[in-house]
Order: structure tokens, then sequence, then C-alpha cells
């Protein structure tokens, strides 16, 4: 068993509870893409959540798991639930910042670095982004913090001066521009692309968590991993707005019980995998440190610089949302 799956236990039992009295409905299927690996946390986490919510609704909702990007790429999974394709997936908003300057709320350089952070900005966030889901037809489950992120590399770097010209991992607006203001070059990289990019010289460096690389191999093709504890990306789970209004109100509360216990499940989960991946990335052979002072000090800079850019995209809403987070602090 896995350490995420020993975190995970205990679901069906709570579905149980949750869907005890729910009335006979004609059973359904519901198909759930999600975009990183099968062993990911996120990922069995759905899973998890798959099966407390077919427990929970007495087995008139069935969700199947499509992990690793096998049904939809992680870009196309959004659009899909949005149109129908599917009822339910999960993905990472901050890669729609196009759509809104607020959906890369959770991105922003520095702003909250840490896991008890992290929930004050959501905290601070959610009504926003369900209103911004609501005009798209989505409806927001549940959403899991990613571990802090760090900077991975296939050389040591001692100062951004060092990263000038190294292909960098893209995933949304906020990684592109932190290649540019690095002199990094930006090459937009799905997670399930993420081993061959690396081993094929697509890319030679990205910002993530150590979940991703342990889960990647990525000391198969890189060297160094830095803790600069950038920010804690969030994925989401949500469901198409006209699917989730054909289903009864009791089969309703069993969900949304399944859905806060998997966002509490996959906080803890995340937490214990952030220490656990980067026991692993140091046993795959790669150097795992925290950056030095010079490189935090100019990656602080640039964050300032990317921070602003921020406010004045999100405007009014964006300035009010962190204005709410730090109120909170």
């Amino acid at each position: 068993m896995t350490l995420t799956r020993k975190l995970l236990a205990g679901a069906a039992t709570l579905a149980l509870t949750a869907g005890a009295a729910a009335p006979t409905f004609a059973a359904e299927t519901w198909d759930m893409p999600m975009a990183y690996s099968a062993s990911n946390f996120h990922s069995e986490n759905g899973v998890a959540f798959a099966e407390c919510v077919g427990a929970g609704t007495n087995g008139e909702i069935t969700i199947e798991v499509h992990p690793g990007g096998s049904l939809f790429a992680g870009a196309d999974i959004k659009r899909a639930i949005q149109t129908g394709q599917v009822q339910i997936g999960e993905r990472l908003l901050s890669g729609h910042q196009n759509e809104s300057a607020v959906f890369g709320f959770d991105s922003i350089p520095f702003l909250a670095p840490s896991f008890d952070d992290s929930e004050k900005l959501f905290k601070a966030a959610r009504p926003k982004i369900e209103a911004l889901l609501d005009e798209q037809n989505l409806e927001l489950l549940y959403a899991v913090p990613w571990p802090p992120q760090g900077l991975y590399f296939k050389k040591e770097v001692n100062s951004v001066a060092d990263m000038a010209g190294v292909k960098f991992r893209s995933y949304n607006n906020t990684t592109s521009r932190l290649a540019e203001l690095t002199g990094m070059l930006p090459v937009t990289v799905e997670a399930a692309e993420i081993s061959q990019a690396f081993a094929t010289g697509v890319a030679e460096s990205m910002v993530s968590s150590g979940a991703t690389g342990y889960d990647r191999k990525v000391w198969e093709s890189l060297t160094h991993f830095y803790e600069v504890d950038a920010w804690l990306p969030r994925n989401y789970v949500m469901v198409n707005q006209d699917v989730w209004a054909d289903v009864s109100d009791a089969n309703k509360s069993a969900i949304r019980a399944c859905a806060d216990a998997a966002a509490a499940r996959g906080l803890e989960a995340s937490k214990a995998y952030t220490q656990f991946t980067m026991d692993g990335l140091a046993a795959g052979g790669m150097t795992v440190q925290p950056a030095g002072d010079a490189l935090m000090g100019e990656l602080r800079e640039i964050g300032a610089t990317m921070t602003a850019e921020w406010l004045e995209a999100a405007g009014d809403e964006g300035a009010a949302l962190v204005d709410e987070f730090k109120a909170m602090q």
C-alpha cells in the first residue's frame, strides 16, 4: 500500500454514512479525466473520492477515473467538462489565466508559500473562483494544493544569471513569465509528457513540487532540486452544472460529503508527500537543497514584479482577494 493510499483509507465508510438515506434512481456512470499519473496523490485521492461517491449514492452514480491524461490532455479537461464531453474532472485552473487572471491567484510568487497560508488564500478566493466557474457551466466540488514549488535543473544554479538560455517547462502564464524574467526559454509541456521532454532535451528545467519530479523519476535526466517554496498551486475537481442539476438532493449531499472528505484527505496527503518525495529525489541521486541566499534574493525581486503584474491584470477583484487574505494573517 502506498503512502497516499494509507492516508486515503476510510472514504467508503464515510460515504455509507452520508448516503444511507438516498432514494433509488437510475444508475449512471461519470467519466473523470485527471492529468497526472495513477500513482500521484491527486489521482489516488480522486480514486478514493470516486469510491466514496459510489458507496454514498448506493451505486446510483459510479465514477470512472482516467488518470495520466489518458482520456483528455490536461489542457483540454476543463473544456471537456464545460461542454459535457465528460461529467466531471480535475484541472489545474491556473492553466487558464488567459480566461481570467483570478484563476492564477494560487500561483502568485511568495504570496502564500506555506500550507497554512495556502488554505487562507483559498478561503479568500473560493467565492470568486466559484462565481467564475458558475459562468462557465461548472460546479466546484473540491480543491487540493500541491506541495510547495521548487526549481529543477540539470546543473548547479547559484544565481539567475546561471539560468540564461535554459529550456524551461511551463504550464501556465505564471511559469512562462518566470522563464522570461529569468532569461530562460519557456516550453509548454503537459504533465504526462514531462519524462519524455527531459529525456529528449525538449526541456531542461521546471518549477514544480517534489511530487511531480518523484512521480516522473526526473533524476534520470535532471541533477538538482532547489527548495524555494514559490507557491502552492491547486488542482480542482469540477462537475458539469447540467449534470449536477439532474442529481437528486440526497445524492448531492452524499457527493458533497465525499468532496469535503477528499479536500481534507488530499491536504494531509500533500503535506505528507512533501518530505517523502524530496527524500525520494535524493535517493534517486539528485542534489536536494534550499536555494542559496543570493538566488532567493533575486527570485523574490522577480516575484515582486510578477505580483504587481498579476494585481494589474486581476484588477479590483484580485486586489480585494489579496487584501482579504492579508487580513487573515
